[in-house]
């Protein structure tokens, strides 16, 4: 579905990406690792187009993403939720997700009911200002606007960044019910089979949705990803199986 090649980036004079190369199949969850300050994040602003390019080639689903300016690229059917959150916090929530609409290719005019049914707490607090909120829900707020695009492929940078626990379970749980192929290990936690539902066979059909994440907390990764890439100063320096990411690699890539 996303295929990154040979990308190049610089800051001013400073090469950040070095010829980096990643492919995220359609129904995966992918996290994408490594210590701060190694490009993580600037991958995603290219992805974007938030970010300039020096050389290299971006594709999704066939389309050449890099020849894009940064606005055709959400319609596509790209939702990107930032670090830091971003969210509007003079606005509603109900405003917030509003602004995700424009994006949406079908033109949607109503929040879709989906985001609720993920996110509860998003339906008890549509007239509050995001600003209002706590981190933890600011933060299911973000990606609620995200979702509001229906997506094809979600990109979640460091979703779990300053959230305390339980809604880190919460956030966890709604990436892997988006998943395509995460669904049936749902299906068998009898735990948060009630908080399924319906929604479960709704998304199997309807989404298939596939997610490139960024992420620290090494459990949270191995949690919701089925594969990892691990980038060092610029480059990708390791890719796999989300159970192969040994000990080894974590000392190597990941621990401070």
């Amino acid at each position: 579905m996303l295929t990154i090649e040979g990308l190049n980036q610089y800051y001013g004079e400073s090469h950040t990406l070095w010829d980096l190369e990643l492919e995220v199949p359609e129904g995966a969850v992918i996290s994408l690792m490594g210590r701060n300050g190694v490009g993580k994040t600037t991958l995603l602003k290219c992805l974007m187009g938030l970010l300039p390019i020096r050389s290299g080639k971006i594709a999704f689903a066939g389309v050449e993403l890099h020849r894009l300016p940064a606005e055709r690229r959400a319609p596509l059917g790209i939702g990107y939720v930032p670090q830091g959150r971003q969210i509007f916090p003079l606005l509603t929530v109900e405003e917030n997700l509003k602004i995700g609409l424009a994006a949406n290719p079908r033109r949607l005019r109503r929040v879709p009911e989906l985001i609720f049914e993920m996110f509860p707490v998003l339906g008890t607090m549509l007239k509050r200002r995001g600003g209002d909120l706590s981190g933890g829900q600011q933060q299911q707020l973000a990606i609620g606007r995200a979702l509001v695009l229906e997506p094809r492929l979600l990109i979640l940078d460091e979703p779990t960044e300053g959230i305390q626990p339980n809604v880190v379970r919460e956030i966890g749980r709604v990436i892997r019910r988006l998943n395509q192929e995460q669904l049936d290990q749902v299906r068998e936690q009898a735990a948060i089979v009630r908080e399924i539902g319906m929604a479960v066979q709704r998304l199997h059909r309807e989404q298939g949705m596939t997610v490139l994440l960024v992420e620290q907390k090494l459990p949270f990764a191995r949690w919701v990803a089925q594969r990892f890439c691990i980038v060092d100063k610029g480059r990708a320096v390791a890719t796999g199986a989300i159970a192969d990411l040994n000990d080894d690699l974590v000392r190597q890539y990941l621990t401070v």
